[in-house]
């Protein structure tokens, strides 16, 4: 390699590095999408009143195992981790090794774990790590576009690795998820963040923090982006 080929890949690898840092987590996940886009149910992360909303149901002071699938860029991970008791265990699983590599990077908390693997095999993966079952399993996956049977065999496993009392709360843009879950699952609550509603948490939290312009921009984008999103489902195990 001559001297003007080493400069020139020095410049690429240095521009390469420099856009990675730049775009950061929302450049991970749309590199995701980008590879896997069947498994990923967004080109962009989940806006902060989407993880609010999926959040609210969950009695933290008596969750030992908080599973997620397909985390992307730990949108949720930080949040959950925030709430759980110094105890407790989240275990997030997805098929993609650059959200996993990610990360395990990323979040340094004792309580996470990261496994790269498929939402289908989550009772061998939580028996794995000492569990019998999850307290509450969260997902984001695509259920519309899964290949195959996957997405019932997702629904079914789930269903089992959930305690009784549990939880499995689903967000996406299609409710097609409801459609595996029905066989599974007792109760099934379906719900929307009410427009009023959402207004006035945003002008709290705009009247709180006095945001700047540029920031309202990106506020505001991010509202947009969650009212996008319609089906935010609560299937909760009833039966033992």
């Amino acid at each position: 390699m001559t001297d003007g080929s080493v400069a020139i890949f020095s410049r690429i690898e240095r521009l390469k590095t420099s856009v990675k840092r730049f775009f950061g987590p929302w450049g991970v996940f749309f590199k995701g999408f980008l590879k896997h886009p069947v498994m990923v149910g967004s080109i962009i992360p989940s806006s902060r009143w989407t993880v609010e909303k999926m959040l609210r149901p969950v009695k933290w002071d008596e969750c030992r195992l908080f599973v997620e699938y397909g985390p992307g860029v730990g949108t949720f991970c930080q949040p959950v981790l925030d709430r759980m008791r110094k105890d407790a265990t989240l275990l997030v699983i997805d098929t993609n090794p650059d959200f996993i590599e990610f990360l395990r990077q990323h979040f340094c908390d004792s309580r996470f774990v990261a496994v790269h693997g498929s939402a289908a095999d989550v009772n061998a993966i939580i028996r794995e790590f000492g569990f019998e079952h999850a307290d509450y399993i969260l997902s984001g996956l695509p259920f519309s576009t899964l290949p195959g049977e996957l997405g019932p065999r997702i629904a079914s496993e789930t269903a089992r690795a959930i305690r009784p009392g549990g939880a499995f709360l689903v967000y996406q843009f299609r409710a097609r998820a409801r459609d595996f879950m029905t066989p599974h699952f007792k109760r099934i609550d379906a719900g929307f963040e009410a427009a009023g509603e959402l207004r006035l948490q945003r002008q709290r939290w705009n009247d709180r923090h006095q945001i700047g312009v540029a920031a309202a921009l990106a506020d505001a984008v991010e509202r947009a982006l969650y009212l996008a999103l319609p089906c935010i489902d609560r299937c909760q195990r009833i039966g033992g």
